[in-house]
């Protein structure tokens, strides 16, 4: 998340959705590790990572995904061959670009007062229950 409060994005070179960057954490990294390496990897961007924000569970799946707050610490912006768009997308953008599941990570990022959890379908959110 920028000082202007733009979110950094990716659009995916394997299905050409919008979703924020991330992956699967190597075996012998932390997870504030992970996320910097990934975001470098997918971005070209440094970041310092903040804080947890979200736990988001695909319950079709079983894969739990773990949300970081960070911050650009340097690096310019560059596709990768994960990923064929780079960009600083505003609030609006993120929920006119991704899907339900994705846009409610970066928004909850933006909004603080977390770590929320959520749980969803791969498409939509299952309200809590």
């Amino acid at each position: 998340m920028r000082e202007d409060g733009r979110l950094l994005a990716i659009r995916r070179a394997d299905n050409g959705t919008w979703e924020l960057p991330g992956g699967v954490l190597e075996l012998n990294e932390t997870p504030k590790a992970g996320v910097a390496r990934e975001v470098l990897e997918e971005t070209g961007i440094h970041v310092e990572v903040d804080e947890l924000t979200g736990v988001y569970k695909n319950m079709t799946r079983g894969i739990v995904a773990l949300v970081f707050r960070c911050k650009p610490s340097g690096g310019t912006e560059r596709t990768s061959n994960e990923s064929t768009a780079v960009s600083w997308l505003t609030p609006d953008e993120v929920s006119e670009r991704m899907s339900e599941v994705y846009s409610i990570r970066l928004l909850d990022a933006l909004n603080g007062n977390g770590p929320y959890v959520r749980s969803h379908d791969g498409r939509h959110l299952i309200p809590a229950g």
